[in-house]
């Protein structure tokens, strides 16, 4: 069997361990494949009106329907391609027996596998970073080689984009956290509709939330129980508490920046999200153009071949991806220092 054919490897990264990401796995847990190469998405632009009252012996009252826009994006390609060293498999792989316990073709096997779900585990990463930046601003830019910088604007109400200034920062004297985080979450609901009750912050913007008496008052970090289970919601979001109706969660994540090789925070210091699972965020994925993938939607595509001079193996993985909060106004996201 060849291992490296579209099929198997197709099979071999459907079988992988999938990533668990905090924000995709909170938030974003519906998946939409278009069969274009750009992607359609729908932005619920009606406002939440009442009946019109008439005399029963008038016409009735023409009412406009309710209006949404639809809006086009032509993705960025993801193309991660790499190198397979057919050499590696004659040396020990990594938690082999110390003198070797495999043959070279399970080796390889081993190392196909390997390639696969660190390729599959970046993809995701972007994706985080990308849904990360859609909840906090309302929008998402996309740049890369070859790509001009375009930022995607998801037309999010622009009162829900806050960055807390002087006086007003938390740890500032007469400063109350709780009172903002309960404001903010009644801001979502005005305009949004959704019961705005998750409360995501970074470990800054925690220390200074929990610090404030009346907040360890009021939290109960025992008896609270979480919409989202900690272990399925995705890796590296913990859940602190609750206060009413309220779901407080820290999110300690990080990434190695491609631009300056830096380890990241997905989430930037003195960061909050009010959010709420009623988002309805979805996992967006252009139509792969390639033949061999038979231009068709899939959120990913992997495919190898071997260069014959030099004799070198490639893998590629590809991928359109683009996070997308369906009701935009649902969140919203604050630099509380």
């Amino acid at each position: 069997m060849d291992i490296f054919s579209t099929g198997v490897l197709k099979r071999v990264v459907t079988e992988l361990p999938q990533p668990a990401p905090f924000i995709l796995n909170t938030f974003f847990r519906e998946e939409q494949l278009d069969t274009s190469e750009e992607i359609h998405f729908d932005v619920d632009t009606g406002k939440r009106r009442i009946a019109p009252f008439v005399s029963p012996i008038v016409a009735g009252k023409v009412v406009e329907s309710r209006g949404f826009q639809t809006k086009t994006f032509k993705p960025a390609y993801i193309k991660d391609k790499r190198v397979f060293n057919p050499a590696r498999a004659l040396k020990r792989s990594i938690g082999e027996r110390i003198g070797g316990e495999f043959t070279p073709d399970q080796r390889r096997a081993i190392m196909l596998a390997t390639e696969l779900q660190d390729q599959l585990d970046m993809l995701t990463r972007r994706m985080e970073v990308m849904a990360i930046e859609a909840m906090r601003t309302g929008k998402v830019t996309v740049a890369g080689d070859e790509y001009p910088s375009v930022e995607v604007n998801f037309g999010r109400e622009a009162t829900l984009t806050k960055a807390l200034t002087l006086a007003a920062r938390w740890g500032e004297t007469g400063v109350k956290p709780l009172v903002d985080v309960k404001a903010w979450s009644m801001e979502v609901t005005q305009h949004s509709g959704t019961t705005a009750n998750v409360v995501v912050m970074d470990a800054k913007a925690w220390d200074l939330f929990y610090a404030d008496e009346g907040v360890q008052k009021e939290l109960d970090r025992f008896r609270g129980t979480a919409s989202f289970n900690p272990i399925a919601a995705g890796e590296g979001g913990r859940f602190m508490g609750t206060i009413g109706d309220l779901e407080f969660w820290v999110y300690a994540g990080w990434y190695v920046n491609p631009a300056n090789g830096n380890l990241t925070p997905y989430l930037p210091d003195y960061t909050v999200i009010v959010s709420s699972p009623q988002l309805e965020g979805v996992r967006a994925f252009g139509a792969i153009l390639d033949e061999e993938a038979g231009i068709q939607a899939l959120p990913y595509f992997p495919k190898s071949w071997v260069e014959k001079d030099p004799g070198v193996r490639y893998l590629l993985m590809q991928s359109a991806p683009l996070p997308v909060p369906y009701r935009v106004n649902a969140s919203l996201g604050a630099t509380v220092r």
